[in-house]
């Protein structure tokens, strides 16, 4: 294929309604590609050993450098030619752009040495077999007739009642998740026991997914003054490194951080969250105490202060090491039994590569080839997820989970469903599996009644190649449905691309 040489493109310099135009508009859009493409792939390339990724990071690379452009005016101008508007291109970026360039060029009898040529077919397809094979590579074969998988959070009664793993698994679970934030390695071996044997029992293929921690920080012991429980807009609390003491009436809320070093990272006007964004505060002055914070955002009728609730700091860029003694200590177990590792406020490659070195240190002389879930769950984590994907996947099958809790309070409620996309074209552009999280059906499996917006939200989830339910009474009920939604979805939808199945509603 004869490479194009041509300026940056500008789209300000083309009549993108005349063809010609738009021909070069293309041309000038494919150089700039394939280079910036070409020179971000060879800085990824040093830390690449698995051969099998890299044609999914090169296409990562074309990818980034197609999207560094404003396409909407191209697309507009293609829609007339009855051609691809490069909408779905994440998986094939220069397959998709040749065969538009080539087929336009046609279209207006331009030379075909100033084309690229077409693709053989197997080149649109490449990128549909190699996240298949990652796919395969983090949860198994497939054990259903459905491409999606279904994850579901044990509690820690499954240690014991192994019925009740197995009819998780006869309802359509295919991958089970322990979290390592309770209980201990005697709970969870007896659990990952249960799940062998109801995999066995079945015949279906069911991964254990162990979520290490994470350094998340919390609420710890709580002050709130007599006679009011609840705080309001406008009320002060003073988040302290130490065990909070009543000694100055004017500020009558105190509660100590988990991990005091945050207090010094801190900044006035920083925005806390509390309780998974329940409570809104920001930083008012820094003391030796700590930070003094004042409440910007409850309901109505005001929030309790409670311990053991989740800190958000979504404006400040926290420096923690992603691993806490804890998790070290958890992965002397989880190394050698995990079938999948979620990696828990993974923010950087370098974290990625702290992880790599600790699973190897303990699997030194065990061959095991063990999955990452990069949990995305900061800022920081989306601004570096091609790197993280790379530094990872680069070494061992990978999964990103769309942690839509912590991720929600950290970029703004406003702005999730616009990241999680973006985090889908990313991971597609990449081959890498999803995992769609947070309270997907939680109604449905907390109550047995579903909301309409979360049967909604469960259909669309159809686009990640996994859907992750917690725990509730109606687990089993949740199970069967979310697997008659995927299955529907399925025969409708292929990512982001409409499956023209025959319709037979009207």
């Amino acid at each position: 294929m004869q490479t194009l040489v041509a300026s940056p493109t500008n789209l300000n310099n083309f009549n993108l309604s005349d063809p010609h135009h738009l021909l070069k508009a293309l041309q000038d859009l494919r150089q700039s590609v394939y280079q910036e493409g070409q020179e971000l792939f060879q800085r990824w390339r040093p830390s690449i050993q698995r051969k099998s990724f890299l044609l999914s990071a090169l296409n990562l690379a074309y990818y980034l450098a197609l999207r560094h452009h404003d396409l909407r005016p191209i697309q507009t101008a293609l829609v007339p030619w009855g051609l691809s508007s490069l909408g779905r291109s994440e998986s094939r970026v220069l397959p998709n752009l040749d065969a538009v360039i080539t087929t336009l060029g046609e279209l207006v009898n331009a030379d075909p040495n100033s084309l690229p040529g077409r693709r053989p077919l197997r080149a649109f397809f490449r990128g549909d077999r190699l996240l298949q094979k990652e796919v395969e590579a983090v949860f198994g074969k497939a054990s259903a007739d459905r491409q999606g998988r279904i994850m579901v959070t044990l509690p820690n009664q499954a240690a014991e009642d192994f019925t009740l793993v197995l009819q998780l698994v006869e309802c359509g679970s295919d991958c089970f998740r322990i979290n390592c934030a309770h209980d201990n390695p005697e709970v969870w071996e007896a659990i990952i026991k249960n799940v062998r044997l109801a995999s066995e029992k079945t015949g279906k293929n069911c991964k254990v997914f162990m979520d290490l921690a994470g350094p998340k920080p919390r609420t710890l012991e709580v002050v709130s003054p007599d006679g009011k429980s609840r705080m309001i807009v406008g009320d002060r609390l003073l988040l302290t490194r130490n065990s909070p003491q009543t000694t100055d009436p004017t500020i009558p809320f105190r509660t100590n951080c988990s991990f005091p070093e945050i207090l010094d990272q801190l900044q006035v006007n920083d925005p806390i969250w509390i309780d998974d964004g329940h409570v809104g505060t920001k930083v008012i002055s820094l003391t030796s105490e700590g930070a003094l914070l004042e409440v910007t955002h409850t309901r109505t009728k005001g929030e309790k202060l409670r311990p053991e609730k989740g800190l958000n700091f979504p404006e400040t860029v926290i420096q923690l090491c992603p691993l806490t003694e804890k998790d070290f200590r958890d992965l002397d177990f989880v190394a050698l039994h995990a079938d999948i590792i979620g990696y828990s406020f993974v923010q950087t490659a370098a974290d990625v590569a702290l992880l790599q070195t600790e699973i190897q240190k303990r699997l030194e002389n065990t061959p095991r080839k063990i999955a990452i879930v990069a949990k995305i769950e900061t800022k920081e984590a989306i601004r570096n997820l091609p790197e993280i994907m790379v530094q990872a996947a680069g070494k061992q099958p990978l999964g990103v989970m769309i942690a839509r809790g912590d991720l929600a309070v950290e970029i703004g409620y406003q702005r999730l469903a616009e990241m999680q996309e973006e985090i889908l074209w990313l991971c597609q552009s990449a081959h890498i599996p999803v995992i769609w999280a947070t309270q997907v059906l939680e109604n449905l499996a907390k109550t047995g009644i579903p909301s309409r917006a979360e049967m909604t939200d469960a259909a669309m989830g159809e686009r990640a190649e996994c859907v992750m339910l917690n725990k509730g009474p109606f687990i089993n009920e949740t199970v069967t449905i979310l697997d008659d939604v995927l299955r529907r979805m399925e025969a409708h939808q292929l990512k982001k691309m409409p499956q023209l199945r025959a319709l037979n509603s009207w």
